[in-house]
């Protein structure tokens, strides 16, 4: 279990900026925000919090331009000590370059209270086809603060089912230019969702390859992941 002294720093942060979010909303504001629970804190595969538990949450600013501004947050654990939270700053902009395809670029800030040095920033490219099929391209000269270029590929795709449920579905490679640093490996996932109003519950089975595995241990294996999200 989560101790409740860093759960509560997760959900402060989390939470700080909802109630703004949801005043400005009365007026049409372009603010949007969503918290999750969920049941693992996966990235790329990889458990962010030792497999525990925890909360999240995020608000985003978006200008009719289509450039937008926002902030996530959520629970974290790498062992004793620090970091207990990670929170991100992000900045984008998404366009249409054809009637069926977007494209959206984020410059992202991972960052770590109590773990500066772990800090880093990525910059990501998610290209949109017909609406279901996404495109991800990232990369970072400093992956997880090691001072050691990282790309992202990834592919995935989400679509309806009958009784208002969706299917979405992902794989992903991870490429490093230091193999001291982590082995090339590839992610995949694959869930079952449905919204209820303004909440989303979703329920998804997750993992890596060998390699992944190989780098992360126990916290790549393959898993199940439940998610309740409610977002406005």
């Amino acid at each position: 279990m989560i101790p409740c002294k860093r759960l509560a720093a997760v959900a402060c942060a989390a939470l700080m900026s909802i109630p703004f979010a949801a005043c400005a909303e009365d007026a049409a504001s372009p603010i949007s925000w969503e918290v999750s629970a969920v049941s693992d804190y996966l990235f790329r595969g990889a458990s962010q919090t030792d497999e525990k538990p925890t909360v999240q949450g995020s608000v985003t600013w978006t200008t009719s331009s289509g450039l937008y501004v926002g902030s996530f947050a959520s629970g974290v654990d790498f062992g004793e000590g620090s970091p207990d939270v990670e929170v991100d700053y992000f900045v984008g902009y998404g366009f249409d370059i054809a009637d069926k395809v977007n494209v959206d670029v984020l410059l992202n800030r991972y960052t770590y209270p109590g773990a500066s040095e772990m800090a880093y920033n990525e910059l990501v490219t998610t290209t949109t086809i017909a609406q279901n099929w996404k495109v991800n391209v990232s990369y970072t000269n400093d992956v997880w603060g090691s001072s050691t270029t990282g790309w992202y590929y990834g592919v995935g795709g989400e679509w309806g089912l009958p009784n208002d449920f969706t299917l979405d579905a992902n794989v992903g490679r991870s490429v490093f230019n230091d193999r001291d640093v982590a082995q090339d490996y590839t992610d995949w996932g694959v869930g079952v969702g449905r919204s209820f109003g303004i909440a989303n519950v979703s329920l998804g089975y997750y993992g890596t390859d060998g390699k992944g595995r190989d780098n992360f241990g126990k916290l790549a294996d393959s898993r199940v992941v439940l998610t309740v999200k409610i977002a406005r």
